[in-house]
């Protein structure tokens, strides 16, 4: 029985992913259908999975092939509707859906299959390990802070009752010195945070909330492949207008300013940012840009130079994706390119005019595998 119910189960999750391979487009594309739950699992609503049934009709209700009727006449179900206009109705929808928990790691290698996405080959001695002591053992010698005081009694319990020392009437434990258990450690190699993704946001007047929505469902994806890829991973977050700072997730997708926009200004805090936390010697570092391309003229030189002498010679990936805004002009883009050109190795851009572009962009960031 038990073999058979492992069968099922692998059945049923194979069937899973089959339903998750063809509707992976809508999933990326509409972020709110899924719900995070906990650190490793989100939870993703798929079409119920019913046993096909034949369906009765209204017994003595007609229907085709019976009563009077002329050749063309439209057949439909007879009889009249229950009810008037806009009374809640009592039948059973056409469709349900159950909700189905996914890991993570299962559901980057699904992405990763369908996008045919490259792995990731870490740059330089980005792998750091750290010796930890893990207590996996029990050894009769050692410290008294580290006595297992429950398999110590345990064990004068037992020796007690075999030699007849042990009495119902008198119910005293008494270790002595070979009853006496420690608890004993092992060292593992623990990985460390190895890459860090730094997430650039304007929210100037001109990003609307919409755009922050498409935002923060490519950073999910972005989130799901690269934590897949590297035993650890931390995120940085940098909001900016006219000035910069680095904020929590939560203020990154729920600030709005009303100030103009200067780029430069983020891209210092950034600098900086990887300049102080993290050396480029021992992370991988991705750098992902969201804007609408507006932009202060007479800053784009300033920006330019923080981005080409301070950002792109230390990272893995600096990827720029602009979000179209009816209020943004959408200049930066073309500028960026003009100055960097359209081939170089550390960037890498994409247009994001709605959600239904989020599947193709997240294809192009991802898909240098650097």
């Amino acid at each position: 029985m038990p073999l058979d119910i492992e069968r099922d189960q692998r059945r049923f999750r194979e069937i899973v992913r089959g339903r998750l391979r063809k509707n992976l487009r809508k999933y990326v594309t509409q972020g709110e259908m899924m719900g995070r739950k906990g650190k490793d699992l989100v939870s993703i609503p798929i079409p119920s999975l019913d046993v096909p049934r034949f369906r009765f009709g209204d017994n003595g209700a007609g229907g085709v092939g019976t009563g009077d009727g002329e050749e063309g006449q439209p057949v439909g179900k007879g009889g009249q509707p229950q009810g008037g206009p806009g009374e809640a109705g009592s039948d059973p929808g056409s469709e349900h859906f159950m909700e189905v928990d996914v890991s993570l790691d299962e559901l980057a290698e699904i992405l990763g299959d369908e996008l045919e996405l490259p792995r990731i080959q870490p740059k330089g001695d980005a792998n750091l390990q750290d010796e930890k002591a893990k207590y996996d053992s029990i050894r009769s010698t050692g410290p008294e802070s580290l006595r297992h005081k429950k398999r110590t009694y345990l064990k004068a319990l037992k020796r007690q009752i075999s030699t007849g020392e042990y009495t119902a009437s008198d119910p005293r434990v008494v270790p002595i010195k070979s009853d006496k258990q420690y608890r004993s450690w092992s060292t593992v190699q623990h990985p460390e945070v190895n890459a860090v993704i730094i997430y650039v946001m304007d929210v100037s007047g001109s990003m609307t909330d919409d755009q922050k929505e498409i935002v923060r469902t490519e950073a999910f994806w972005i989130d799901t492949w690269l934590g897949s890829q590297y035993q650890g991973l931390e995120k940085r977050y940098i909001i900016h207008d006219a000035v910069a700072k680095e904020v929590d997730e939560h203020t990154f997708y729920h600030t709005r300013e009303s100030g103009g926009t200067r780029i430069s200004s983020a891209y210092k805090v950034c600098a900086d940012l990887i300049e102080k936390q993290f050396p480029p010697a021992d992370w991988n570092i991705y750098v992902f840009q969201f804007s609408d391309g507006d932009n202060w003229g007479e800053d784009n030189e300033k920006a330019f130079s923080q981005l080409g002498e301070r950002i792109l010679p230390h990272v893995n990936l600096y990827a720029y994706g602009q979000v179209e805004s009816p209020y943004g002009s959408g200049e930066f883009l073309g500028r960026l390119k003009s100055r960097f050109g359209e081939n170089h190795e550390a960037i890498v851009t994409s247009e994001i005019e709605d959600k239904d572009a989020i599947y193709e962009s997240i294809k192009t960031f991802l898909g240098k595998g650097k």
